[in-house]
């Protein structure tokens, strides 16, 4: 079976971390969704975090009354968070972990273990036409989990694999195949994402069952060197080039 098209997201988090570092208004992470936009992204993610520490609540009010591009919500499994997605109804939320000592998502979402509890959220924001995704480990029993809850969505954590080389990245690699192919045979879309960089993208992108991948910390830390709409575009061409010809 030929591949999927295959969308790329990009997360403008770190944008507004960088703004935070000072305060004030610059840089502002809707100019870089307009700029993400302009370079061939086919969406916008941002993570509305517990704490703050980087995207805020204004910045989502923006981005969803702004963008033209899909936006992807990130979010904890939290009531505060359901509320604020029912009050904006994104196109996506993507359900994350979410502690507050961690510098960044740190692994997947344990949907296996919380099966009660996020069955009705999840629930909540299909019933308002948002498309839900599990940000998971790639786990049979994460993928199966997912399913049981009425998640139409997973998006395998790919952090193991761009964080590791040799022998350890190619098993990392092969599992996020086998869970891909997991995926798409229990009906599921199937994303992923989380430190993928110019390096690691495009044995990724091959895999003809992953429709999007969604990225933002190498990206706005290359900007800093070539430009953000520059490594956006060069990320979308590599992505490109590793999907041409690739199959299940």
């Amino acid at each position: 079976m030929s591949a999927l098209p295959l969308r790329l997201g990009v997360n403008i988090d770190h944008v507004a971390t960088i703004r935070n570092a000072r305060g004030g208004l610059h840089p502002d992470p809707v100019r870089a969704a307009h700029l993400a936009a302009a370079a061939g992204a086919d969406g916008i993610t941002a993570h509305l975090r517990e704490d703050r520490r980087h995207i805020s609540d204004r910045d989502i009010e923006r981005l969803a009354n702004e963008i033209q591009l899909p936006l992807n919500f990130e979010m904890a499994a939290t009531e505060e968070m359901v509320a604020i997605a029912l009050r904006h109804r994104p196109h996506a939320a993507c359900i994350v972990p979410e502690k507050r000592e961690e510098r960044t998502t740190e692994g997947g979402l344990d949907v296996a273990g919380h099966i009660d509890s996020l069955r009705p959220l999840v629930g909540r924001l299909v019933d308002a036409g948002i498309r839900v995704s599990m940000f998971i480990e790639a786990d049979p029993r994460q993928l199966d989990a997912s399913k049981a809850i009425g998640a139409p969505v997973v998006e395998l954590h790919t952090g193991a694999y761009c964080d590791h080389d040799g022998a350890t990245r190619d098993g990392e690699l092969a599992r996020i195949r086998t869970a891909a192919a997991h995926v798409a045979a229990i009906g599921l879309e199937c994303h992923a994402g989380h430190g993928l960089s110019f390096d690691t993208v495009k044995p990724i992108a091959a895999i003809g069952s992953i429709v999007e991948l969604n990225i933002g910390h190498f990206l706005v830390g290359e900007a800093i060197f070539i430009g953000f709409e520059a490594s956006i575009r060069h990320m979308r061409a590599l992505m490109d080039e590793a999907r041409k010809g690739a199959g299940r």
